[in-house]
C-alpha cells in the first residue's frame, strides 16, 4: 500500500501523519529542534518506525514511504526574528530608497510614534545603478556594468550572502536585469541570486523590490534547511518523493523551492485549508472556517470551494506579492503567556513561551503563565495524560506562576485568573476569525468551525459561543490538521504577466501569446516533476478594475475566454466579484472595466490516500466513559463535575451532551455547556447547538451515501 507521510514543523512540536490507503491516519508528535528542525524530523520518524506493527529499524521503515510532504517555518521565523541573510541590492539609480519609502501611507494613522518597519536591506547595500528601460520596454538609458562590477567586489568583502536584483519597468523588458544577473553569478557565484523577473514579473515597483529583496532574505535560509534535510533523509535510507508545502495551498519540489524561497512563508498553515474542506465536505458543506491553534500562533483561514487566495499580503509589515492562502495570523498559541499591561488588564501574548523553556506545567523552567498552564488550572488538561502520557505536567508549577503574574496583582484566586486568562484568549481567537469573514464579506454564523492544533479544541466552543456559529467539526487528526492537509494538496505553480488593457480594447492576439508563454512554462514545469499530461490542468485569472481605480480585484475566466474573444464573460465575472466583496458594482453605469495583470496557475492532480469510513452504530457513549473531573465550565462561570470521555474508544453514531471532555493523545476537546457532540462517519467529533439537531441528521444521511 502506498505510504504518504505529512510533516509540519511548528514552534513547539513537529507534526507527523502516516497515512496508508484504506486505513486510519496515525498520528504522531515530537518535539521541535529550532536550531535544526531536520533533527525533529528524523526524531519523529524514529518513533514512527518503532511503533509499526512489527517495529521496525528507522532504515528499514524509510525504504518503505513513497512520499513526505513537508511544511517548513523556516523563512517565516527567519523574517520574524530578524535572522535572514546579509543582502545586497541592485536597483535603479534614484529608487535605491523604496524599500524604505514604501508607498508613503502611514500604517497607524493615530499613533504619531510608530515608526516604519526596518528595511531587510539597509541602506548602505543598496545600489542605484544608471541605466533605465521605459514603460513599454524601449531603452532609455544603457545599464552602467562597471557600477555593478564595483559594487559586487565590495560586497563581497563584505560578506554579503545573498544579491537582489530589480530595476524600474523591468517585467517589460527583462534585459537589464538579465545582465546584470550574469554578472553576478559570474562574480559572486556562492551568492543567493533574487531577480525580480524570475520572482515576480509584474508591475509596482515597490511591491516587486520588496518581494525580491525578501525572497534574498530567506533564501539562504532555506537553501541551507533543505540541504540539511536532504542529506538526513538520504541518510536514513529514504528514496521516494520530497515535496515543500508553499504559500499558495499547493506543494512544489526542493529545487523549485530553493530557487523561489519566499513561496514557503506560509509553508507551516497553508495544509489547513484543504484538510477543512474535506472534513465539512463529509457534511455536505463547500465552505468552512479552518483555525489553527499552534505554541506560538493561532491562524484563521475561509474556504468557499477552494481555499481562499490573495495576491499579496504582509510578513512581519514587509510586503510580498506572491500569491498565498488568505490566512490571519495572531500571538494567540498554547505557549502565548499573560501579562497585565500599564493599565491593569489582563492580555494574552503575543509573546510565547514557545518550546524551550515552554509553559511553566512542562517544569523544563519557565516561570511566566501560558494558555497552556490556564487550561491546565481549569482542569481541560489531565496532567497524567498528556501527550498520552507520555509527558507529565507540573500543575503546581502553572499555579505558582498564574498567581505571582496574574492572580495576585489583579486581587484575584488562582483559579479565577485562570479563567480570565481562557476567556480573553478566547476572544482574541474570535476576533481573529472576525478579521477572516466579516471583513472578508462573509457571515461566520454560515460557516462550520475546523479548529486544529492541540490545543484548538479546547477553545472551539467558546470561539463559536462569541460568534454565534452553531457547528463545530474537529477530525481526529485535529492537534496534526496542516499536516493531514498537506497530503491532499496538489502540485501548482504560479506565474503572472501585466497586461494593461481596457476590456474594450484588447489586443486579443497579445493576450492569447501571454496565456500560451505561461501555460507552456506550467506545463513544463510538471513535466520535470513527472506529472503525466492528463493529471494536468490550469487555471486563468485575471486582475481587473474599473477605470481610474486604484485596486484591482482577481477573478477566475474560463481559458476559451480567451479564445473565444470573449469579453461580455470576463466583464460578468468580474462585476459579480467585485459585489461580492464591496456590495456594489458598476455595470449598469457602464463604467470601463479594465485589466492590470494575467495570472495562471499550472496544477498536477497527486495521489491523495483513501480513508476508511465507519458505519453508523449506538447513539450510546457509556462505554468509552472514564471518569468525571472537576473542570471550568465557562456558561456558569463556576467548576463543576464534568464527564470525561476517551475519545478512542468512541465509535460513530456516538452522542455526548455538554458539558463534557472528550480526551485523545494528541487534544482534548471541550463540549460546552450549550453544545452536544455526535461521532461522524469520518471518525470526527461533530458538536452542535443544543436543539440543532437537524444538522447533524442531514450530515449523517450526506455521510452514510459515502458509506454506501
Amino acid at each position: 500500500m502506498t505510504l504518504k507521510i505529512g510533516i509540519d514543523v511548528g514552534g513547539t512540536f513537529t507534526d507527523f501523519v502516516v497515512a496508508r490507503d484504506g486505513a486510519e491516519p496515525a498520528i504522531f508528535k515530537s518535539l521541535s529542534t529550532p536550531d535544526d528542525p531536520s533533527i525533529a524530523v528524523v526524531n519523529g520518524l524514529t518513533d514512527i518506525a518503532a511503533a509499526m506493527d512489527p517495529p521496525l529499524t528507522l532504515e528499514a521503515f524509510a525504504a518503505t514511504i513513497d512520499t513526505i510532504v513537508h511544511g517548513t517555518t523556516v523563512t517565516t521565523n527567519a523574517t520574524l526574528t530578524h535572522t535572514g541573510a546579509r543582502c545586497g541590492l541592485l536597483t535603479t539609480e534614484g529608487v535605491r530608497d523604496a524599500l524604505e519609502m514604501r508607498r508613503g501611507i502611514r500604517e497607524e494613522q493615530y499613533n504619531n510614534r510608530a515608526t516604519n518597519v526596518s528595511p531587510l536591506v539597509p541602506r548602505a547595500r543598496r545600489a542605484g545603478i544608471k541605466g533605465r528601460i521605459d514603460r513599454d520596454g524601449g531603452e532609455i538609458e544603457p545599464l552602467d556594468l562597471a557600477a555593478i562590477e564595483a559594487e559586487l567586489a565590495a560586497w563581497k568583502k563584505d560578506g554579503v550572502q545573498a544579491i537582489a536584483v530589480c530595476f524600474m519597468n523591468s517585467f517589460a523588458n527583462p534585459a537589464h536585469e538579465q545582465a546584470a544577473a550574469a554578472l553576478v553569478r559570474r562574480a559572486m557565484p556562492e551568492a543567493y541570486l533574487s531577480v525580480s523577473t524570475e520572482v515576480l514579473p509584474s508591475i509596482r515597483f515597490y511591491e516587486r523590490v520588496s518581494t525580491t529583496a525578501l525572497n534574498a532574505y530567506v533564501g539562504p535560509k532555506l537553501l541551507h534547511y533543505l540541504d540539511q534535510l536532504v542529506t538526513r533523509l538520504s541518510g536514513i535510507g529514504f528514496s521516494g518523493l520530497l515535496m515543500i508545502m508553499q504559500s499558495n495551498g499547493g506543494v512544489i519540489s526542493p529545487q523549485a523551492a530553493r530557487d523561489k524561497a519566499a513561496l514557503t512563508l506560509l509553508s507551516g498553515p497553508a495544509g489547513g485549508p484543504g484538510a477543512g474542506l474535506f472534513y465539512a465536505g463529509a457534511h455536505g458543506q463547500d465552505r468552512c472556517i479552518t483555525t489553527d491553534m499552534g505554541g506560538t500562533s493561532f491562524e484563521a483561514s475561509v474556504a468557499v470551494g477552494a481555499p481562499m487566495v490573495k495576491n499579496d499580503g504582509e510578513i512581519a509589515r514587509h510586503k510580498i506579492a506572491l500569491p498565498m492562502l488568505d490566512i490571519h495570523t495572531i500571538g494567540a498559541g498554547g505557549g502565548s503567556i499573560g501579562w497585565l499591561d500599564d493599565g491593569g488588564l489582563l492580555r494574552m501574548g503575543p509573546a510565547s513561551a514557545g518550546a524551550d523553556p515552554g509553559p511553566a506545567c512542562y517544569g523544563k523552567g519557565g516561570r511566566l503563565p501560558t494558555t497552556t498552564d490556564a487550561n491546565v488550572v481549569l482542569g481541560y488538561l489531565d496532567p497524567a495524560f498528556f501527550a498520552g502520557g507520555r509527558m507529565a505536567l507540573d500543575v503546581n508549577a502553572a499555579r505558582a506562576a498564574i498567581e505571582e503574574h496574574i492572580a495576585k496583582p489583579m486581587g484575584l484566586t488562582i483559579e479565577q485568573a485562570a479563567a480570565g486568562m481562557y476567556r480573553v484568549a478566547c476572544n482574541n481567537m474570535a476576533q481573529g476569525v472576525r478579521e477572516v469573514t466579516i471583513k472578508r464579506g462573509f457571515d461566520p454564523r454560515e460557516f462550520p468551525i475546523i479548529p486544529g492544533g492541540g490545543a484548538g479544541p479546547i477553545h472551539g466552543c467558546l470561539i463559536c459561543s462569541e460568534l454565534e456559529i452553531p457547528l463545530l467539526i474537529v477530525p481526529r487528526e485535529a492537534s496534526v490538521l496542516c499536516a493531514f492537509g498537506m497530503l491532499m494538496c496538489e502540485l501548482r505553480h504560479d506565474y503572472v504577466r501585466t497586461f494593461v488593457s481596457r476590456l474594450d480594447g484588447i489586443d486579443w492576439a497579445r493576450l492569447a501569446e501571454f496565456v500560451a508563454a505561461m501555460t507552456a512554462e506550467g506545463q513544463q514545469a510538471l513535466a520535470d516533476e513527472r506529472v503525466p499530461p492528463a493529471r494536468r490542468r490550469v487555471e486563468l485569472r485575471l486582475d481587473c478594475r474599473y477605470l481610474k481605480q486604484y485596486h484591482e480585484v482577481s477573478v477566475e475566466v474560463p481559458l476559451d475566454a480567451v479564445a473565444k474573444r470573449d469579453a461580455a464573460a470576463i466583464a460578468r465575472a468580474f462585476h459579480a466579484e467585485h459585489q461580492r466583496l464591496y456590495g456594489y458594482s458598476l455595470e449598469a453605469e457602464g463604467s470601463p472595466v479594465e485589466i492590470i495583470n494575467v495570472r495562471l496557475q499550472a496544477i498536477g492532480e497527486t495521489d491523495r490516500p483513501s480513508y476508511r469510513r465507519q458505519a453508523q452504530g449506538s447513539a450510546d457513549a457509556s462505554a468509552a466513559r472514564k471518569a468525571a473531573r472537576r473542570m471550568y465550565v465557562p456558561e456558569r462561570d463556576a467548576f463543576a463535575e464534568v464527564p470525561v470521555y476517551d475519545g478512542h474508544r468512541m465509535a460513530c453514531g456516538n452522542r455526548v451532551e455538554g458539558p463534557a471532555l472528550i480526551e485523545q493523545q494528541t487534544t482534548a476537546i471541550f463540549v460546552g455547556e450549550t453544545f452536544d457532540c455526535t461521532v461522524d462517519a469520518l471518525g470526527s467529533f461533530v458538536l452542535y447547538a443544543k436543539g440543532r439537531e437537524d444538522l447533524v441528521k442531514t450530515s449523517n444521511a450526506k455521510q452514510m451515501e459515502a458509506v454506501a
